[in-house]
């Protein structure tokens, strides 16, 4: 039978997310908060009397109009092997509906495929293959490769070739360095040669690796300008960044640190890290243009990487890749960085796009492709 999907209280849905092995934090109620530009509501599955179900749901209205987009960032919560798709989805899309939705767009955290650093780097080593999707995966999932033929029979979409619906918003791939049933010295020793010499280039050049708090903030901003200058993409407000301290804090006083590596006084990297159970994710990182041969960058995710490891961390999460394996496409760099940890790339479902109204969706997509 369908469950009952409503909304429900952030206190509730906290309390829910609380009692789950595992949730992106982009699903906290506190995330409502940082995306302020969206309206949001709550809300939970139902099993007769039994919260089985959350999420985080952040309405984008459309231009002149009381319509809006619902979208579930890497969500809902709810276990997909418990229930019938339909059983979740069809009162989940009502229910969205009832806010005034056209369309409904959600990433569910189910891991299709994971691929280890040594499989890929022979990967690319050997040209077998350019995209990680081309490659044989050292695990796979039946389960939630089945989930997307279901959803396709649902009515919802996915584009295959350039991500869910509009553009996939979340990352499908990601890099994640495993931490349970291993010391820090065995993570340590998995990082490859670049890496522990970068590690210990950085301590031996003096580089120190602190915590900040909210009025370190600004330090941080600074540095993320600079980055965005070079990488050439538009950096957020520091409003953003105090927003998302203060919410996420006001949370849980543990939710969101900021690390902030000094050489000789300055501030040569700096980046947030977020905590959801035993999750942690390197969140927004920043480098200055100089002092780059001190490695600061490899100093602070091993700091962030040995606070995770002890606050008892199962996985640290270097979030978003591309899937790439081409030397010469100028996204590798961001691969090969990540792959000298020695974790594994992993895959997740992705997102998928349901309309309710097509004629807004078609609209919709038009006009954020214009943007």
């Amino acid at each position: 039978m369908p469950l009952d999907v409503r909304p429900i209280t952030a206190p509730e849905h906290l309390t829910f997310l609380r009692g789950q092995p595992s949730a992106s934090f982009l699903q906290c109620p506190s995330w409502a908060a940082v995306k302020a530009e969206w309206g949001s509501v709550s809300l939970g599955w139902f099993d007769g009397p039994r919260l089985v179900g959350a999420g985080l749901a952040l309405l984008r209205q459309v231009p002149r109009a009381p319509r809006y987009l619902a979208y579930l960032p890497e969500g809902p919560v709810v276990d997909w092997a418990a229930y019938d798709p339909a059983d979740l989805l069809t009162p989940m899309v009502a229910a969205l509906k009832g806010q005034h939705a056209f369309a409904v767009k959600m990433g569910p955290q189910l891991v299709t495929r994971r691929w280890s650093a040594d499989t890929i780097k022979a990967a690319i080593a050997g040209g077998g293959a350019s995209r990680l999707g081309d490659l044989p995966p050292d695990a796979s999932d039946p389960a939630a490769i089945a989930l997307a033929d279901a959803l396709r029979g649902l009515g919802w979409r996915q584009d295959q070739a350039e991500g869910a619906g509009f553009g996939d918003v979340q990352p499908r791939y990601v890099f994640q360095v495993p931490l349970a049933g291993r010391s820090l010295d065995e993570v340590f020793a998995g990082f490859n040669q670049l890496w522990r010499r970068n590690v210990r280039k950085a301590e031996k050049a003096g580089v120190e690796v602190v915590q900040g708090g909210y009025d370190d903030l600004a330090a941080f901003h600074a540095v993320y300008v600079v980055t965005a200058r070079r990488d050439r993409f538009t950096p957020r407000p520091l409003a953003y960044f105090q927003r998302m301290w203060t919410s996420l804090s006001g949370e849980d006083p543990d939710r969101i640190r900021l690390y902030l590596a000094r050489h000789e006084g300055d501030v040569v990297a700096a980046t947030t890290w977020v905590r959801v159970g035993a999750h942690v994710w390197y969140s927004y990182g920043a480098s200055a243009d100089v002092k780059r041969e001190v490695r600061p960058s490899n100093a602070i995710q091993w700091r962030m990487l040995s606070d995770a490891h002890a606050a008892g961390a199962s996985v640290y999460d270097l979030r978003g890749i591309s899937d790439t394996l081409d030397p010469d496409d100028h996204l590798f760099g961001l691969i090969q960085f990540k792959l000298g940890t020695g974790g594994e790339a992993v895959e997740y479902l992705g997102e998928w796009d349901y309309p309710i109204n097509p004629l807004l969706y078609r609209g919709f997509r038009w006009y954020v492709g214009r943007r």
